[in-house]
């Protein structure tokens, strides 16, 4: 047995060095991207396995659909931002100071400051519920939530804000015309207010793939998908776009300003590419996926700007990190992930990670491959985290 061991453990370290050193298994992104960790699945890794992919990636930035407590003590000590979310259904709760407070109290505080949490996001595209119930209720649980952050002095650490769907516009093209829906005016104003005073960014999820799918024979796909094209003019400005997503960004910034403000930043929450749908899902491909999310990541590396907000680099979470193979609804809401839950890339966009595995082994060489397992781990984990 010690025999096997050493042998093992020889094997082991000899494919160690030479993943290290050929340079090609572990590329670090460090981009400045967020990610979606979205977790509708039953077979995705655990959150430790997962701290050390998003380290081998540089990924700092991570937004979740809730305050998993897993998660969260995953991720302490890790100086990853964190955005966390209360679901559409907290929200009548959250309009109760003592309800707002004692949430931040057992979900938020206990986490500070060894995991950074930095925004909380009211509800997900609570106008795309036509519940309007949700929707007077949004603003004040924002109110709420907030005024019990400043009660327990985290108002300076964690921001609060909303995420919201394009549906949310009535005109978005030209940017330069662009306008909210005359029905949400009424909720819109006083959130934009809301933003203004506790200087927190307007959250969009924008989704170029949704145009693209429903229009295929009219929207060119080398504009949807950052690859060299005529592009468009606003007829307004003159401002030219060469892609799909910065118009639209710009339309918000434009139906922000048309409501009074100027002074409110605008963050893309939510953006991707599903590399499989259903057969009425027009573009869904593995190679789509990979041009769109690896176009989009040079553009964050080169810090890039909207036509609109030259000034202002376009701030982005990819959606998403993960394939979820129990999301509902067409094939595409369960393929928008970078990674198979195995670890796997779906495809390639010249990044690469590393998600510890897990061992298997049967008795008769379990304590063999558990101590090169283990050595393995450890070696790894300090060359990362080093």
């Amino acid at each position: 047995m010690e025999k096997q061991i050493k042998m093992s453990y020889m094997a082991a370290s000899s494919l160690l060095l030479l993943l290290f050193f050929s340079g090609s298994p572990i590329q670090i992104l460090g981009l400045g991207v967020g990610i979606n960790y979205g977790q509708i699945a039953n077979n995705l890794p655990s959150p430790s396995r997962v701290a050390y992919l998003l380290k081998s990636l540089n990924i700092s930035r991570v937004k979740l659909y809730d305050a998993d407590l897993n998660v969260l003590l995953a991720f302490s000590h890790t100086n990853v931002d964190f955005i966390i979310g209360l679901g559409n259904e907290y929200l009548p709760n959250m309009t109760d100071p003592i309800k707002a407070r004692n949430w931040l109290q057992q979900r938020v505080q206990p986490h500070l400051p060894q995991t950074r949490i930095t925004c909380i996001t009211m509800g997900n595209e609570v106008f795309k519920t036509y519940d309007h119930q949700l929707w007077s209720n949004l603003l004040p649980a924002m109110q709420t939530v907030y005024n019990a952050l400043v009660d327990l002095g985290l108002d300076k650490k964690v921001t609060v804000t909303s995420a919201h769907s394009l549906d949310i516009l009535s005109i978005s093209f030209p940017p330069s015309a662009g306008s909210f829906r005359q029905d949400l005016g009424e909720y819109l104003h006083g959130i934009l207010n809301f933003h203004a005073e506790v200087k927190s960014p307007f959250l969009i999820n924008a989704y170029p793939y949704f145009a693209y799918k429903d229009n295929p024979n009219e929207v060119p796909l080398d504009y949807v998908l950052f690859q060299s094209n005529q592009g468009t003019v606003d007829p307004i400005t003159n401002l030219k776009y060469d892609n799909m997503l910065y118009a639209q960004v710009d339309a918000v910034y434009s139906a922000i300003k048309a409501m009074g403000h100027t002074d409110i930043e605008v963050r893309i929450s939510e953006t991707g590419w599903p590399s499989r749908g259903d057969d009425d899902e027009a573009g869904a491909t593995p190679e789509n996926a990979g041009l769109y999310n690896g176009n989009l990541l040079k553009r964050i590396e080169e810090k890039q700007s909207t036509p609109a907000k030259p000034n202002v680099p376009v701030d982005i979470y990819v959606f998403a990190l993960f394939n979820e193979n129990l999301k509902p609804g067409p094939a595409s809401e369960g393929n928008y992930g970078l990674y198979y839950p195995n670890g796997t890339p779906v495809y390639n966009i010249g990044v690469q990670g590393y998600l510890p595995g897990m061992v298997y082994t049967s008795p008769s060489t379990k304590i063999a491959l558990s101590v090169v397992s283990n050595v393995l781990f450890l070696v790894i984990a300090y060359l990362i985290f080093a």
